[in-house]
């Protein structure tokens, strides 16, 4: 079984002590930007999802159908969302992975349906924020949750959630990731990597906590890279220490390039839903294959 969360050993311990049958209702996993918070989240659904056999509660054989589905993002159980929840429209009907923004009244008809697989149905918020009125909509949830139907929180300032929502979640704290190299190092070495031989190893920073900054990294040095086709050296990269590296790059053309550079902004929206990192990752390499001779 595999559980491929680094830097994040107190958490593992923490949840290996458990069965699926002691899980509380929700969890907040908090700590700083760059932790593991938000992969350990993805994580540990996959492990509940996964249809393999298994004794203990972490742990994925990965090839199974759900594992597959969670790694798509694509399972019916398992709901991922990022920014503000608000209170939704009480008259509205809507359907699981119906909508790319979900209301707090759309989880709680959410809450009461039954898993598609008879098993568990998860619900990840990164970074969330609840207005007031979403909190209050929640409380019927928190009070009387249904069973297995788990909901994990991720925040790096447990401080400014509602008091309402958070005195109702077990916290579990995450360090600093340690990296052996920066992030924006390893993003730009994927970078040159791709265009060069093509290299998918995304492993330094395309996970969910980093993904967006890693994308930012190689759209600028997309962007440089046009500027460099179109100007010359009339203009300064942005990225000034890769000027020489810039330099070098394939003689692309302008419009492929501005191809590529919608197909990051693309992979940035893409990134904010439940799909994986690696297969954003996969996207925008793909992207840039197309430009790399």
């Amino acid at each position: 079984m595999n559980f491929d969360v680094p830097d994040a050993e107190g958490p593992k311990r923490f949840f290996s002590s458990y069965t699926p049958e002691r899980l509380a209702h929700g969890y907040l996993f908090t700590g700083p930007k760059g932790s593991e918070k938000g992969t350990f989240a993805l994580r540990l659904a996959q492990s509940l999802l996964c249809l393999a056999p298994k004794t203990t509660l972490l742990g994925y054989d990965g090839e199974c159908t759900g594992c597959k589905m969670v790694q798509s993002g694509t399972h019916p159980d398992l709901f991922v969302m990022r920014g503000q929840l608000k209170i939704g429209d009480a008259d509205a009907a809507q359907g699981f992975h119906e909508s790319e923004e979900l209301t707090a009244r759309d989880l709680v008809r959410q809450f009461s349906l039954h898993a598609y697989e008879d098993g568990w149905r998860i619900f990840i918020f990164e970074d969330a924020e609840f207005t007031n009125e979403a909190a209050n909509a929640l409380l019927a949830f928190f009070e009387d949750p249904p069973n297995r139907v788990l909901l994990l929180l991720t925040t790096d300032a447990p401080g400014a959630l509602i008091e309402t929502i958070r005195s109702r979640l077990i916290e579990v704290r995450f360090p600093a990731i340690a990296r052996p190299i920066e992030l924006d190092e390893a993003a730009r070495n994927w970078f040159y990597n791709v265009l060069e031989d093509g290299a998918v190893d995304d492993s330094g920073w395309a996970n969910r906590d980093s993904l967006e900054e890693g994308l930012e990294t190689i759209k600028t040095l997309t962007r440089d890279w046009l500027v460099q086709r179109v100007a010359g050296k009339k203009v300064a990269p942005l990225a000034s220490e890769d000027a020489r590296a810039i330099a070098k790059l394939p003689k692309a053309e302008p419009a492929d390039l501005m191809r590529v550079l919608s197909a990051i902004e693309d992979a940035e929206r893409i990134a904010r839903t439940n799909v994986t990192p690696h297969l954003v990752a996969e996207y925008v390499r793909m992207a840039l294959s197309t430009c790399s001779h």
